[in-house]
């Protein structure tokens, strides 16, 4: 992936991300909009004349320092309808959407008491539907907030896949006691002398063996616990 700068400005600085393994790119925008709700609007403009400019898959992301709706704050004061409609309206003009995301609602606090605390969410990624397209299993998260008043906000372009690992294999000692135990470990042993190739061998075996004798002796033990309180709570009756 290469990056190549074009824009840069108090407020925003805009990249094209070439992909290198194929023939497309994207830009993506940066945020940190001001504190000051008039220097805001500029950066609202502004994004709507970029947004004129190219057709390209695109992405706006930082800090806008402007909760879009009511429930993306808690505390203080009430979001102003007026600013969030501006917002809304650069927003719609650029054709993005918000992804979602995962993890804690806001990401900015004022780190104050309970009574005082002010939390709200506004650091975003948004993307237009070009982008959503090449990318239609990106996802956002919000991590957990350490140093900052603000928590880092993740996006995954393409989310790695979680892998369901058999569970680890773990020799029980009631084995031993059963007649039939010395019986499957001879005959695992038996077919072949390749140590990798004879503990997979075991281990499959006894797996197998373990179910057709004792089954899951964890649900057996729940089913007894629950059998053992259900009597006891009709005697005690």
């Amino acid at each position: 992936m290469e990056v190549v700068q074009l824009a840069n400005t108090e407020q925003e600085i805009h990249v094209e991300v070439k992909v290198i393994a194929s023939n497309f790119s994207w830009i993506l925008s940066g945020m940190y909009a001001s504190p000051r709700s008039a220097e805001r609007y500029i950066l609202w403009e502004n994004l709507i004349k970029v947004a004129g400019l190219h057709n390209k898959s695109w992405v706006i992301a930082g800090d806008f320092n402007e909760p879009l709706l009511g429930e993306d704050k808690f505390g203080g004061r009430p979001v102003s309808i007026s600013r969030s409609l501006l917002f809304k309206d650069c927003l719609d003009k650029c054709n993005m959407v918000d992804l979602g995301f995962s993890g804690p609602r806001y990401t900015w606090t004022t780190r104050r008491d309970l009574n005082n605390l002010i939390q709200e969410r506004i650091d975003r990624f948004f993307t237009n539907l070009s982008w959503c397209l090449l990318y239609p299993e990106a996802r956002v998260t919000h991590l957990t907030r350490c140093h900052s008043d603000h928590c880092p906000v993740l996006i995954e372009a393409v989310p790695k896949r979680v892998t369901h690992l058999n569970r680890p294999f773990k020799f029980q000692s009631f084995w031993l006691s059963n007649p039939s135990f010395l019986g499957v470990v001879m005959t695992a042993g038996s077919h072949t002398r390749n140590l990798s190739a004879l503990i997979e061998k075991f281990t499959s075996e006894m797996t197998q063996w373990n179910k057709n004798q004792f089954g899951n002796i964890f649900e057996k033990k729940r089913r007894l616990i629950v059998t053992t309180q259900t009597c006891t709570s009709e005697f005690r009756a």
